[in-house]
């Protein structure tokens, strides 16, 4: 086994490298170990990272007790919430590609033999994940821990109920010092936001997948059994190093399978899509739109989890975690059961050493009584997206919605709209130019979403964009909408008063125009020009490819 570490640190030539160690206060000794990357995404921007420098101290201090040496190193991290609504959103899926690319950069050149990557918030956590895949050194996951619920009145909170006041407040049914309440209670203390929304989503997906502990997605950040999966985490970084399992042994195909399920089974964030294209993109696997529905359409929605639930994580920990998602999967034969995982273990015999609780619960069903059949994170295709777009249905009653395009060109625009109360029952609120190339950065419209929600619209209207949604977002909303307007999709011919279907059980989305006059329009289209022509988001927009294929960015587009 090559240890890359040892390419910095033996010969004579590399003492002046040695030196600079010894400057940190490593001695010899340590200087003989092999190195282990540290990786935290820690920062003051949000809640959801603001604790992981101290659970940074836990995974170095298993790495140390294992006979290894720890280097800790930490990466940005922007916080979608306070991101949400304006400009900065722009900069949320763009900062995936910067966390992946800069634990790459960092551990390349410090030759690290192995990597711990710690992560909060949404987009810190594929990124984190797209790195280790992409690197192929050694690595575990392990997720930061979600936010314990906010309480007023003895009802549970998460920042979603903040958004969805706001909505209720523009439309008088809320007083503002009602608004003030929930707003200071919502979000206690450090963790990420509570419900099956993206961080949780794709925590839960780094347990299914392999790349995380058994049981350490759902324990909350605030609660001391955080500090001992974290530091497990560097104890089995350290013997993976040992027994030399790297990131492509366990993202194998039928592992993103199982990820898949575990997407579906939690009713979890139409982001878990693109992010695991993107994760699959890094491992060289051909995963596509096609094997989501294939994996839906057999895997039963069985956890009642906010927002289109009742219940959030910190429930779901109560009553054994993922792994009691999983066993349940399991037992049914619709897991793939002999992946290797983190563990050097195949996640069956993971499970198989776990004992549940026995009381009775509500949170999650039997898959002889599912709250769906089927799975919740429907791909649509049809004349209004040809490339394909994606719909979350846990919690949605409808399953088929016709009305006529209420059309805005920036969300902004249409936020305010929804502000003045100027959004009809039947509407299809459609907003565009809000790509990954065209925004750029494909922003969620959570706050606009919630804003409906809190009209009392939510079961009312619909959306369609070519930009995200919140883990957050509950209704009749589709996201990820390709071929995108800036590059000429369907999209950016929508006229207001043109009818759009959405059918989620035909998997159907269409633009009620005929192909003669979508032509006739096509001719009249001209490409706006770029938001952004410098920096970061100039390159990504640059670089960027279709939602369909995970938004990766490609080093020759």
């Amino acid at each position: 086994m090559e240890i890359s570490s040892r390419n910095v640190v033996e010969g004579t030539a590399r003492s002046p490298h040695r030196a600079m160690y010894k400057a940190m206060g490593l001695d010899d000794d340590d200087l003989s170990k092999q190195f282990i990357g540290v990786c935290h995404t820690g920062n003051e921007a949000t809640p959801c990272n603001i604790h992981l420098p101290q659970l940074a101290l836990e995974a170095k201090r298993g790495v140390s007790d294992t006979g290894a040496t720890p280097r800790e190193f930490s990466t940005i991290a922007v916080s979608d919430g306070i991101a949400m609504g304006h400009e900065g959103m722009k900069s949320s899926l763009v900062s995936r590609e910067i966390i992946a690319d800069s634990i790459e950069v960092m551990v390349r050149a410090h030759q690290y033999d192995a990597l711990v990557g710690i992560a909060g918030c949404d987009k810190s956590l594929p990124g984190t994940m797209m790195a280790m895949a992409r690197l192929n050194i050694p690595s575990v996951f392990v997720y930061g821990g979600t936010i314990k619920p906010g309480m007023l009145d003895g009802k549970e909170l998460t920042v979603v109920d903040v958004y969805e006041a706001v909505g209720a407040y523009d439309a008088g049914k809320l007083s503002l010092e009602d608004l003030k309440n929930i707003e200071n209670v919502a979000c206690p203390n450090a963790g990420s936001c509570g419900g099956m929304f993206t961080a949780n989503t794709m925590a839960s997906i780094s347990e299914a997948i392999g790349l995380a502990l058994p049981g350490s997605a759902s324990p909350p950040a605030e609660d001391n059994r955080r500090n001992n999966v974290v530091y497990d985490t560097g104890v089995a970084c350290a013997k993976l190093l040992e027994m030399n399992i790297r990131p492509k042994e366990i993202l194998t195909f039928e592992a993103f399978e199982n990820a898949i399920m575990m997407l579906n089974s939690v009713g979890g964030s139409t982001n878990g899509i693109l992010h695991l294209l993107a994760l699959a993109n890094e491992v060289n696997i051909d995963l596509t739109y096609d094997d989501f529905e294939r994996i839906r359409k057999k895997t039963p929605h069985l956890a009642d989890m906010k927002p289109g639930g009742n219940y959030v994580m910190e429930s779901l920990d109560r009553i054994g975690g993922i792994p009691f998602v999983l066993k349940k999967l399991l037992d049914k034969g619709l897991l793939n059961e002999d992946c290797i995982t983190v563990t050097g273990k195949t996640i069956k015999e993971n499970l198989n050493s776990f004992k549940f609780p026995s009381a009775e619960q509500n949170i999650v069903r039997t898959i002889e009584n599912p709250l769906h059949e089927v799975g919740t994170a429907v791909i649509l295709k049809g004349s209004l997206a040809p490339e394909g777009a994606v719909i979350k249905t846990a919690g949605v009653e409808m399953t088929k919605f016709t009305g006529n395009a209420k059309v805005y060109d920036r969300e902004e625009l249409a936020f305010d709209s929804v502000s003045k109360g100027e959004i009809d029952e039947g509407d299809v609120v459609v907003i565009r130019y809000e790509g990954p190339k065209g925004g750029p950065g494909m922003r969620e419209m959570l706050a606009t979403t919630a804003a409906l929600v809190g009209q009392g619209l939510g079961k009312k209207v619909a959306m369609v964009t070519d930009g995200r949604f919140s883990g957050g977002t509950r209704g009749f909303m589709v996201g990820h909408v390709a071929p995108e307007a800036y590059v000429g999709g369907p999209i950016a011919l929508v006229k207001n008063g043109d009818k759009i279907t959405i059918d989620t059980e035909t998997n159907i989305i269409d633009l009620h125009v005929s192909n003669e006059e979508l032509e006739s329009r096509k001719k009249d289209w001209k490409k706006p020009e770029a938001n952004y022509t410098t920096g970061a988001l100039a390159k990504f927009a640059t670089l960027v490819g279709s939602a369909a294929n995970g938004a990766v960015t490609y080093a020759n587009p």
